[in-house]
């Protein structure tokens, strides 16, 4: 196993929530998984595409390397089906390891069938153009969250979080410390300790019936 492959399986373990709470820029609540289970971890590559237009997703499909995720902007009209079962199988032929997108995609159960990790903000039945400008491995914004070439992307159940690139390690070494910090934590409630006593809540202004 790779450097990078013990680097993913570590983010992926460690997951979207606490990763969000140490350093990582949370993704608005509209970005969610098309179908239960979905993770994704890896480094991003950038999309932005034209309103009612994916072909930039299609170049960046075809281009992007293998063990990185695309993650799209899209600049109007968000439902449409952007991404479907078609780009899945490309994708996944050169090695990319899910979508991030900013707008609607479509063939759900073939996503799922496939394996593939897609996170979108809606489904979209109606399909989009492929003749407008568009860019690729440029500074977009997704989920109202600034993503950059470099950073790293990791989605799941919980969400979407973007990590700089420049800042990874550090995320995710305090996001280690944290994880120990509530395994620590699970002990002391398990043997009856309140959540109260756990975290020295003031409760003085519950109101008590």
């Amino acid at each position: 196993m790779s450097e990078t492959d013990e680097q993913r399986d570590e983010i992926l373990r460690l997951g979207a929530a606490t990763l969000g709470e140490t350093g990582g820029r949370a993704m608005q609540a509209r970005m969610h998984a098309v179908w239960p289970g979905a993770t994704v971890a890896g480094p991003v590559f950038t999309v932005r595409c034209s309103p009612a237009d994916n072909l930039a997703i299609h170049v960046a499909a075809a281009t992007a390397p293998a063990g990185s995720v695309l993650v799209v902007q899209i600049d109007g009209e968000p439902e449409r089906g952007y991404w479907g079962e078609v780009l899945t199988t490309a994708a996944e032929s050169r090695g990319v390891l899910g979508l991030v997108i900013d707008g609607g995609v479509r063939d759900v159960a073939a996503l799922q069938a496939h394996g593939f990790p897609v996170f979108s903000t809606m489904l979209a039945l109606r399909g989009a153009q492929k003749n407008q400008v568009g860019s690729v491995n440029e500074a977009i914004t997704v989920g109202d969250v600034a993503v950059e070439p470099g950073d790293w992307v990791v989605g799941d159940g919980d969400g979407v979080v973007i990590i700089p690139g420049a800042s990874l390690d550090a995320v995710v070494a305090e996001g280690r410390v944290r994880a120990d910090k509530e395994e620590a934590w699970f002990a002391q409630l398990r043997a009856g300790t309140t959540t109260v006593e756990l975290l020295d809540l003031d409760v003085s202004p519950i109101r008590r019936g």
